[in-house]
C-alpha cells in the first residue's frame, strides 16, 4: 500500500487534532478577540472525526452551535522542533474540515477561565473531507474557503489572509509536541462564523471546485 493510499484513511488512525484559533484578522474582530502574538492552540480528540454520510449532531444542552470552515494540514513525516524552512516537507496533503463550536459552551468556559475542552472536542465536532494528496495543490496560501447554509453564503475567505502561515505553524507547535504521521492541524477560519440549528444543510468548498463537503445538522 502506498503512502498516500494509508493517508487517505488517516482520520481512522491519526491520533492528534491541533487546531489554530484567530488566525484570520477579521473573525478575531467580530468575536471581539485580540489579535494574537502567536498560534494559540488548543486540541480535539480523534473521536471528533466525522465522515461525510453522517448527519452533524447538536449535543444535548448545546444551545448555540457555530460553523467553523477551516483548511486541515495532514502531517507525513514525524517531527519535532521543525525549522520553517523544512516544515512543508513535513506535510503529506490536505482536507477540508469543520471545526464545529459549542459557542455557548465556550463562553461559558471563557468566562470561568475554563479550558476549551467540552464546547470543541465534543463527539463529531470534526467533521471532515477526503483526503488531498500534497501535489494537488499548488500554493495551499492561496486558497479560496467557503461555506454556506441552505444555500445561503456564510463564509468566504482566502487562505492568504492567515496570520500566521503553515510552516510557522508546524514548527511552532512542534517545539513542543512532536508531530506524528496522520496528526491534523486545522488552520483556523475566516469571518462569517455563526449558528446552525436542527435540520439545516452545510455545504462548504476549497479552492476553485478543489474540493466540497455536504453535511445535514439535527439534534441529539
Amino acid at each position: 500500500m502506498s503512502s498516500t493510499q494509508h493517508l487517505n484513511r488517516f482520520w481512522e488512525w491519526g491520533r492528534k487534532i491541533l487546531c489554530v484559533g484567530r488566525n484570520y484578522k477579521e473573525h478575531c474582530l467580530e468575536l471581539k478577540n485580540p489579535l494574537p502574538k502567536e498560534p494559540l492552540i488548543f486540541m480535539k480528540p480523534p473521536t471528533s472525526y466525522l465522515k461525510q454520510g453522517k448527519k452533524i449532531i447538536i449535543p444535548n444542552g448545546c444551545s448555540e452551535l457555530h460553523h467553523e470552515v477551516e483548511l486541515g494540514i495532514v502531517i507525513g513525516t514525524k517531527g519535532k522542533k521543525i525549522p520553517q524552512s523544512s516544515a512543508m516537507d513535513h506535510v503529506a496533503g490536505y482536507v477540508l474540515a469543520l471545526d464545529l463550536t459549542a459557542r455557548d459552551w465556550q463562553s461559558k468556559a471563557k468566562a470561568k477561565g475554563w479550558p476549551w475542552v467540552m464546547a470543541k472536542g465534543f463527539d463529531g465536532s470534526c467533521p471532515i473531507g477526503d483526503f488531498i494528496p500534497k501535489e494537488t495543490i499548488k500554493d495551499p496560501h492561496q486558497l479560496d474557503i467557503w461555506l454556506k447554509i441552505n444555500g445561503s453564503e456564510k463564509q468566504k475567505g482566502n487562505t492568504s489572509d492567515m496570520i500566521f502561515s503553515i510552516p510557522h505553524l508546524i514548527s511552532f507547535i512542534s517545539e513542543n509536541i512532536t508531530l506524528e504521521c496522520g496528526d491534523l492541524i486545522l488552520t483556523g477560519t475566516p469571518e462569517g462564523v455563526g449558528p446552525v440549528e436542527k435540520d439545516d444543510v452545510i455545504t462548504c468548498g476549497l479552492g476553485d471546485g478543489l474540493t466540497s463537503l455536504k453535511f445535514e445538522v439535527d439534534r441529539e
